[in-house]
C-alpha cells in the first residue's frame, strides 16, 4: 500500500509539474503577445507624432516663405526707388559732367 501511495504521490507531483509548465508557457505566450502589442502601439504613436511634427514644420516653412515673398517685394520696391533716384541725379548733373569733360579735354597743358 505504501508503494501505491508513493506511486500516487509521484503521479500527482508529475501532473502538478505539467500543469505548472502549462501555466508558465501560457504566461510566457501572453507576455510575448503583450510586448508585440505594446510595440505596435508605440510605432503607431511614433508615426502619429512624426506626422504632427512634419505638419507643424510645413506650416512654419509656408509661413516663412510668405515672409520671404514680402521681403522680395519690399526689396524690389526699394531697388526701384534707388534706380529712379540715381536716374534723376544722373539727368540732373549730366550737363555739368559733360561741360567738365569738354573743359578738361580741350584744355592744353604744357
Amino acid at each position: 500500500m505504501a508503494s501505491n501511495r508513493s506511486q500516487g504521490g509521484i503521479q500527482q507531483l508529475l501532473a502538478a509539474e505539467q500543469e505548472a509548465q502549462h501555466i508558465v508557457n501560457a504566461a510566457r505566450s501572453a507576455k510575448m503577445a503583450r510586448l508585440k502589442q505594446a510595440k505596435e502601439e508605440a510605432e503607431k504613436e511614433i508615426a502619429e507624432y512624426r506626422a504632427h511634427v512634419e505638419l507643424e514644420f510645413q506650416k512654419k516653412v509656408a509661413a516663412s516663405s510668405g515672409d520671404s515673398g514680402a521681403n522680395v517685394k519690399r526689396l524690389e520696391h526699394e531697388t526701384d526707388a534707388k534706380i529712379h533716384h540715381l536716374k534723376t541725379e544722373a539727368s540732373r548733373i549730366s550737363q555739368d559732367v559733360v561741360e567738365m569733360l569738354l573743359k578738361h579735354v580741350t584744355t592744353v597743358r604744357n
